[in-house]
């Protein structure tokens, strides 16, 4: 628990930081941990008993991050095309042909769930605003998974899905959304001048608080999912307390895609 604490007291004002100063420190820090996530993404298919194509992988994840930062009607096509097109070539030179689909599988799935994600960092934080977005999404984020945790660990009787995640539960999951909608009431106090926020209402803040927080547990056990698939407890021991990189993204991969399409499409 203390190196826990530790370690998010060390990382989140980094984090902060690296979101309002934008890039090229966003950017470094996106592709970094994409590089990271997508490799213990791997790892966990290997544990599994597969053999997933790594290196097409992570290079298309960090060619996802890249595109993110001219996106364009064709170049994003062309980028989703060749990643179906090259991994079935590559698929023709699977030593094991009993596992091909499933190696490939992994490979497209990789991809997907860390470079396509993860992209949305760069997108949102070049939109109007962009950098209170990006600010929202970690600090509700974190409030939410903060929240639940503490909440279930004192509180915590009903199980959630314990064939996905044992220590998950109903208490917990209620926490975190009252811990991110506190969040964002918090964020609205603190004023227009550095959350530009008000834009969409006080209601329309509840409500986001209340869908990261959704979105956020979501990712998380879906992270877990793929952990029981593998036969793993976390995806690496990275980040002392945490586990791996991945254990942390896994909340955040879906809550960036959320609040980006919610600004590009309900707050215009």
């Amino acid at each position: 628990m203390r190196r826990r604490v530790i370690t998010a007291l060390a990382f989140i004002p980094v984090l902060l930081a690296v979101a309002w100063f934008g890039n090229p420190w966003l950017s470094i820090v996106v592709a970094f941990a994409a590089l990271l996530g997508a490799f213990e993404f791997y790892k966990l298919a290997n544990a599994a008993g597969w053999q997933p194509f790594t290196i097409l992988g992570i290079a298309f994840v960090l060619l996802f991050i890249l595109n993110a930062h001219s996106p364009d009607v064709r170049t994003t096509p062309f980028l989703i095309s060749g990643v179906v097109i090259l991994s079935l070539i590559r698929l023709l030179w699977c030593a094991d042909k009993g596992k091909a689909f499933t190696n490939w599988a992994w490979t497209i799935g990789g991809i997907f769930y860390i470079g396509w994600t993860m992209s949305h960092f760069i997108l949102l934080r070049g939109l109007e605003d962009g950098r209170s977005w990006v600010m929202l999404i970690l600090l509700v984020t974190f409030a939410s998974d903060t929240s639940a945790f503490f909440v279930g660990r004192a509180w915590g009787r009903k199980r959630m899905v314990p064939a996905i995640s044992p220590g998950k539960t109903w208490e917990g999951a209620v926490g975190g959304v009252a811990g991110a909608m506190i969040a964002v009431v918090i964020l609205e106090g603190v004023g227009a001048n550095l959350f530009v926020l008000n834009r969409i209402g006080h209601g329309g803040l509840i409500l986001l608080g209340f869908l990261i927080s959704i979105f956020a547990q979501l990712g998380d056990l879906a992270g877990s999912m793929l952990k029981r698939t593998a036969g793993v407890k976390e995806a690496g021991k990275l980040i002392p307390g945490h586990g791996g990189l991945l254990d942390r993204l896994d909340s955040l991969i879906f809550t960036v895609v959320l609040v980006y399409y919610y600004v590009v499409w309900i707050v215009g």
